[in-house]
């Protein structure tokens, strides 16, 4: 049994890894900031996987408030963790010289700072039991720069850096870190555009594969793992 923390675990991509995780049968424990979204997602879970463990909280991660609640009962409720992704995040379009001045700062909150003071909460547990894998979600922004989306690129180049840096930490430790980097995949978010949801990747894909890295040998990594629509980028 394999104990899971997903953070951003409402809707989308973080709601797809907590789905392929329950039906794994891993008690999972999830956040997000929405309260009513989140409490109706985990009702239609325990509905589907009746023998679900799941554990929940609406905490804000871009606070040290929220990663506190989440980590306070996650150590309380969890007898070890054997997986955690840090997928909570968000989204901006700007130009760097344009946009409000506390653009970069709200980016870094929540797509550094939360992965950060997170994993630095639970990482005495994983190093006690010598084990785990870490899952930080970031993006393909995090490897080449898109006009418009500059402070977001900025936190995800940043949150790559956070996971090359504690995989080297880690090491020693017997505790793995995969930086995941996904192209466009469909979410809430695009609902209303006029991009086809067959055109970009399906949230699932990267559940798939979050998945199937998990279940490496002890001695295997997948450090890096880059996925992008067949057609290619938008």
């Amino acid at each position: 049994m394999q104990y899971a923390v997903i953070t951003g675990a409402s809707q989308g991509i973080g709601k797809a890894i907590a789905e392929k995780l329950l039906a794994q049968g891993c008690p999972i424990a999830v956040c997000a900031r929405d309260r009513n979204k989140l409490r109706t997602v985990v009702e239609e879970w325990r509905n589907t996987y009746t023998d679900a463990d799941i554990i929940w909280t609406n905490a804000d991660l871009g606070t040290e408030k929220g990663v506190e609640e989440l980590a306070a009962l996650v150590l309380g409720s969890f007898p070890q963790i054997d997986i955690l992704v840090n997928n909570a995040g968000t989204f901006a379009t700007g130009l760097l010289a344009e946009e409000p001045e506390d653009m970069l700062d709200k980016m870094l909150q929540v797509n550094l700072y939360a992965a950060y003071r997170l994993s630095r909460k639970l990482l005495p547990q994983m190093k006690q039991q010598g084990s785990g894998h870490i899952f930080n979600m970031c993006s393909i922004a995090s490897l080449k720069a898109y006009a418009g989306i500059g402070a977001y690129s900025i936190s995800k180049y940043a949150l790559l850096g956070l996971t090359d840096n504690l995989r080297e930490e880690l090491r020693s430790h017997g505790i793995k870190v995969t930086a995941i980097c996904p192209g466009s995949t469909w979410s809430p978010s695009w609902e209303g555009s006029d991009t086809a949801p067959e055109r970009i990747m399906e949230a699932g894909d990267i559940a798939e594969m979050i998945w199937a890295a998990s279940r490496l040998s002890p001695q295997a990594v997948a450090e890096t793992i880059v996925m992008r629509p067949v057609k290619g980028d938008l």
